[in-house]
This record gives structure tokens, sequence and C-alpha cells, in this order.
């Protein structure tokens, strides 16, 4: 937390002052009725005060006091504010590796129900789009804010041979700028969600498209899922089809994105749930002063109550 006018902390000095004296007259008074020697006698002059209630009108208005302060000194803290706009691209796996069943009932049904709960979770006014990409990679689904044409889209994926992680980031910058260009202005913020449970082996690779996606400061995050025990059937014959990691890691790390690893498909809602978050707001230092006005003057309010209630007096 940091203030704007931290001057008015100066202020913090005189009502520790006062706390200070406050605790010096109790103690004062407190030594005074020791003095009585007859014990019984001094029960029957002065019945059985209000002990701990005598102290709380004073602990609330001393902690009115510094609330009042700090809200003069303009306090500020980082606040999570939703985006207004942002375009967010999700390029989807549909190699032949993503039919391997270590993952109920297989890695490609899984990753296509977790991305349709990912697309009805993101804020309306976002424009998203669907990359597809084995072989070679497509534009599916142009960035819109129709959101039925990207579940639709999802829902007739098929599997093919290849993986072009490359391209898949190509193809999805290509995506963004059609949508963005010739408008003018600011551009909305732009985000890739890659899933991938495979090593690149076609087209470009993923180190030329992170330094394209860097120098057009578009984010890749990147989600590696499956387990390293995959396998699928492949010309009648059991074929290990592991996560490639790194290479992934790599591509996020260098365009600013996040990494994720997802072993099965409630771990990858999860990551989906978490980039949704982390895409869908932006951190804005704003003024908190109101919060310590607030309770101060709820602490008026508990000081002045009790007092009144217990003892028939306002402080």
């Amino acid at each position: 937390m940091t203030f704007l006018s931290p001057i008015w902390l100066w202020l913090l000095v005189p009502a520790l002052m006062i706390a200070v004296l406050y605790v010096v007259m109790y103690l004062r008074r407190s030594r005074y009725a020791l003095r009585f020697t007859n014990l019984d006698l001094l029960d029957k002059l002065a019945p059985r005060g209000p002990g701990w209630r005598r102290h709380v009108p004073a602990a609330a208005f001393m902690g009115m006091l510094v609330l009042l302060v700090v809200g003069f000194a303009r306090p500020t803290a980082e606040m999570r504010v939703p985006r207004e706009r942002a375009t967010i691209v999700v390029a989807f796996d549909v190699s032949a590796s993503m039919q391997a069943t270590d993952v109920a009932p297989n890695r490609f049904a899984a990753a296509r129900e977790a991305a349709r709960r990912f697309v009805g979770e993101l804020p309306a006014r976002f424009n998203l789009g669907l990359v597809t990409f084995s072989s070679s990679a497509s534009v599916s689904v142009p960035p819109t804010a129709d959101r039925a044409a990207v579940l639709s889209a999802i829902d007739r994926l098929t599997t093919d041979s290849g993986t072009a992680i490359g391209e898949a980031v190509f193809s999805s910058l290509d995506a963004i700028d059609t949508l963005e260009g010739g408008g003018g202005g600011e551009r909305p913020p732009a985000h890739i969600v890659l899933m991938s449970d495979g090593s690149s082996t076609m087209g470009r690779t993923p180190e030329v498209a992170a330094r394209e996606a860097a120098s057009r400061r578009v984010p890749v995050s990147t989600i590696a899922y499956g387990t390293s025990g995959g396998t699928i059937q492949m010309g009648g014959r059991e074929t290990q089809v592991p996560v490639d990691g790194p290479a992934l890691r790599e591509l996020a790390e260098s365009t600013g994105g996040g990494f994720y690893e997802a072993a099965s498909g409630g771990e990858l809602q999860a990551v989906y749930d978490d980039i949704g978050s982390s895409v869908g707001y932006r951190t804005e230092r704003q003024e908190v002063w109101p919060w310590f006005v607030g309770v101060a003057l709820l602490g008026a309010v508990v000081a002045a109550g009790t007092s009144l209630f217990w003892f028939s007096r306002i402080l």
C-alpha cells in the first residue's frame, strides 16, 4: 500500500500521544484506589466498576482517529478490474496423438469439453477466435463475439496427423491482425491460448513463432496436456505419445505468457479457469481511502453507542 498524501500521517503522532495519556491517567487512577487500606470500606464506598467496558469507547475512538488519518493520506492499493475488451485466440491441437486414452475418455474428448466451458465463461465483451492445428494450422473461427459460432466449430473438430505448433501461433497472430488492423486507435489487448500434447513436427518452429509473437506483444500461454505414459494405436501397434512440456514452456516464457501442465480433464479445466481470470482482468492502482473513512465512521458509532448505553453519556 502506498499513500498519495503521506504528510497527513504525521497526525498519527498526536493520536498516539492521546492514547499514551489515556493509559497514564488510567494507571494513576488505579494507584490512587490502592491507597485505601480498608478494602471492605472501599468496596462499600465504590461499588464494582464497569471493568473492561470502560475501555471500549476509548478504543473505538482511537481506532476512528487512526483510520481517519490514514484516509486523509489517500492510500492506494493494487486492484483487479475487468477489461472492457480483449481478443483471445484458442489454438487447439487436433493431432492424432490427442486420441491417447491416458486421460479419460481420451485427450481429445476431455480437451474439447474443457474448451467449451472456457468459451462459455469468458466475458461476453471479448472477441474469441479458434485455430486448429495438426500437420498445418487454419483459422476455424476468426475472432468474434459470436460464442455460438465458436462452440459449433469445437463440436465439429476431428483429429489428423502431425503437429505444427509454430504454424498455429502464426495463424493466431494473423487472425488477431485481421480483426484489429486498420481500425485506428489503441488496439485492445490480445492473448493466444495454445494447447498441445506433443512436439512440433512440421512447419515453422516454435522458436521462430515465439519471436514473432513477442515482436507483436501478444503473449502466448501454453498448456501441456496429457501424461508421459500416453499411447495410441498406429498401424496395428501401440505407439507412445508422451507430452513435450519443455518446448511449450519456452514458447510461453519467451512471449510473456504462462505455462501450464494438465494431466487430466479436471486439471485442464482448472488451467482454463486460471487463464480466463488472468486475461479477463487487469491490475490498476486505485485509491482506497473511502474504505478507511467508512470504517472510521463505524468506529465513531461504536464509541458513541457503547458510551451512551453503558454510561449514559457520549464519551
